[in-house]
């Protein structure tokens, strides 16, 4: 294979952020998935929640953009990029998002859901919920997200605070 040595043609306007400014950066990626027929009109709903959660500049919220991972099946997200993980974990314990992320824990819906969520110092965590192999749990081992892993503060290795509860407490989730 010889190596291709003609001239550039113009030269590239290559840039990069700097991210200097934003010491904790975060960012998340979140899906829901229509598993079944009625989940279409569960993911659906969404869509005007998110747009008016959004539209009200939560504190630490940087940047909001709309994804489409596939048509078939039906399955869009997002991703946010968020100034700390505090700013993100504030926003997703109080309302509306406490109240969404508690009604879907009690009723799916006819959908999967996950979120993947990166940090600028290197950690990552993430939970899959009645989703098949997705990101990274399409290639990395999976666990049960319970326990000293059922929230992402814990996934993180974090001290729980007392202050933000979780949406649902895991004895509640798993009470069956």
């Amino acid at each position: 294979m010889s190596v291709d040595r003609r001239p550039v043609r113009s030269t590239p306007n290559r840039t990069t952020a700097d991210l200097s400014s934003y010491p904790d950066l975060v960012v998340i990626y979140l899906g829901m998935r229509v598993n079944e027929p009625r989940g279409v009109r569960t993911l659906a709903s969404f869509g005007s929640k998110i747009r008016k959660s959004v539209e009200a500049q939560p504190d630490g919220l940087l940047l909001h953009e709309n994804l489409l991972f596939s048509l078939f099946p039906p399955h869009a997200g997002m991703r946010q990029y968020w100034r700390d993980f505090d700013s993100l974990e504030r926003w997703a314990r109080s309302l509306p998002h406490q109240q969404w992320w508690q009604q879907f824990l009690r009723d799916r819906g006819g959908t999967g859901f996950w979120h993947e969520t990166y940090f600028r110092g290197g950690q990552i965590e993430s939970v899959y919920i009645d989703m098949p192999g997705t990101g990274l749990a399409k290639f990395a081992p999976v666990t049960p997200a319970r326990g000293s892993l059922f929230s992402a503060r814990r996934r993180l290795g974090m001290q729980e605070r007392g202050e933000q509860p979780p949406g649902i407490p895991e004895e509640e989730l798993y009470q069956r």
